[in-house]
């Protein structure tokens, strides 16, 4: 992934408006509400382990999901990108959708964060131009991650496999050099790492990369890259493959139509699994590995439809400004998932894409509003309920629980005003 441009996966952003007298459209990327803010998923069995990596104390903060149960259970392991900006900022990946799929299918899965990355130890290692060395250094991690898989006896060390994105896809084909007990293939999906300054010639460096990784694979591979990926695009992955294969590497492309904004993001999307997920299955059967789904993972609660307004409805959202009524025409117009937020003194945000959209909308506007935020829509409906008539149901609820006599009244906690500067927050 790029290191000196935005962050490019489109799979999620968000925007925050504050005070309507002083207003603004912001979009942020995804790790302005961070992944590792979210709950972990009980209907999962999510939990975060430390895997020790290389000398020193070193460890890998590791998201794992699996199935109920003590296993074995065939593993994957799946392996982050990088954002723009310093490693240690990123947030916790978890590739909820696909981990979800695989946990469906009967797998543990862990996602490791790379020493320098997120809460784990060590430092981020950067060789600068020398991308096949940036590959390998990144596969350590990996291999740690698998060594202590191995030695889990919820694992069943004789049915693993690894797949990795953007720069994680990268490292995942760098591993495959090795000698890996137990793993049976390799997924890249819209592997590689863009460089963007002027020190070199990143293309022609990777592709160089995946040559000396393809002469010394031990194992197959499947490579998955969209048409409008802005990092990898077609041309630029058909070298790199062709350069894999012709060295002697076993890998299949599979080149998939443009995906929303930016293919690189399919993964990180909801609606991903309906490119990545027939290919995938193919190869794993291929492997020997199980596709059947066995588990049933209950779906997440979602919100219930209101008929309080039309979804395209801009002037029915309570509590907006103009300039927030701009805003929602412009959310109108974003990708799904996404949720809209909005707080009694104007406030408003919305989420797109990626894990939560709902949640990251709320946690958002609840830390930039001094008053609750609610959500006003989901996808294509509204969830808003009519504030006014909670409000009766609430004052009734107050009127039918009258003080006793003599009984101690209860305290009234005014909520004071939280600034920012001069600027009050609402």
């Amino acid at each position: 992934m790029s290191r000196t441009l935005s962050t490019l996966i489109s799979a999620s952003i968000a925007a925050l408006a504050m005070l309507p007298a002083v207003a603004h459209l912001q979009e942020l990327p995804a790790a302005a509400v961070p992944a590792s803010t979210a709950a972990l998923d009980y209907r999962m069995n999510e939990r975060i382990v430390q895997v020790p990596a290389g000398d020193g104390g070193v460890t890998l903060e590791t998201t794992v999901f699996q199935p109920n149960g003590a296993g074995p259970f065939p593993l994957i392991v799946i392996n982050h990108g990088k954002d723009s900006g310093r490693p240690s900022l990123q947030p916790r990946d978890r590739f909820y959708h696909m981990a979800s799929a695989f946990v469906k299918r009967g797998y543990a899965v862990m996602v490791p964060m790379r020493q320098g990355f997120s809460k784990s130890g060590g430092r981020y290692r950067d060789h600068g131009c020398d991308m096949t060395a940036n590959g390998y250094t990144q596969a350590k991690d990996i291999r740690s991650t698998l060594d202590y898989a191995r030695q889990q006896s919820w694992i069943d060390a004789e049915r693993m496999v690894v797949a990795g994105q953007s720069y994680g896809g990268l490292a995942t084909i760098a591993l495959g050099t090795e000698n890996l007990p137990g793993v049976r293939g390799l997924i890249n999906f819209a592997g590689g790492l863009r460089d963007d300054s002027d020190r070199c010639a990143w293309r022609s460096q990777l592709v160089a990369a995946f040559g000396e990784y393809g002469a010394k694979a031990t194992l197959p591979s499947l490579w998955m890259y969209g048409q409008n990926d802005s990092l990898f695009g077609p041309e630029l992955a058909g070298r790199m493959h062709a350069s894999y294969a012709q060295a002697g590497g076993r890998g299949r492309l599979v080149e998939f139509p443009s995906f929303k904004r930016d293919a690189h993001g399919m993964l990180a999307s909801r609606d991903g699994e309906k490119v990545w997920l027939e290919d995938t299955e193919r190869f794993l059967k291929e492997i020997g590995m199980p596709t059947a789904v066995v588990v049933d993972v209950a779906a997440p609660p979602s919100q219930p439809r209101t008929d309080f307004a039309s979804f395209d409805d801009v002037d029915a959202v309570p509590f907006l400004s103009e300039h927030g009524r701009r805003a929602y025409r412009e959310y109108l117009t974003k990708m799904t998932p996404r949720a809209f937020a909005v707080s009694p003194s104007g406030g408003w945000t919305w989420a797109e894409e990626g894990e939560d959209p709902e949640g990251r909308a709320l946690a958002t506007c609840s830390a930039k509003s001094r008053d609750p935020c609610r959500l006003y829509s989901v996808d294509d409906y509204v969830v808003w309920t009519d504030g006014r008539l909670e409000q009766a149901e609430k004052a009734a609820a107050t009127a039918s629980t009258e003080p006793v006599p003599g009984a101690t009244p209860a305290t009234a906690v005014s909520e004071p005003t939280t600034s920012v500067g001069s600027t009050t927050v609402r």
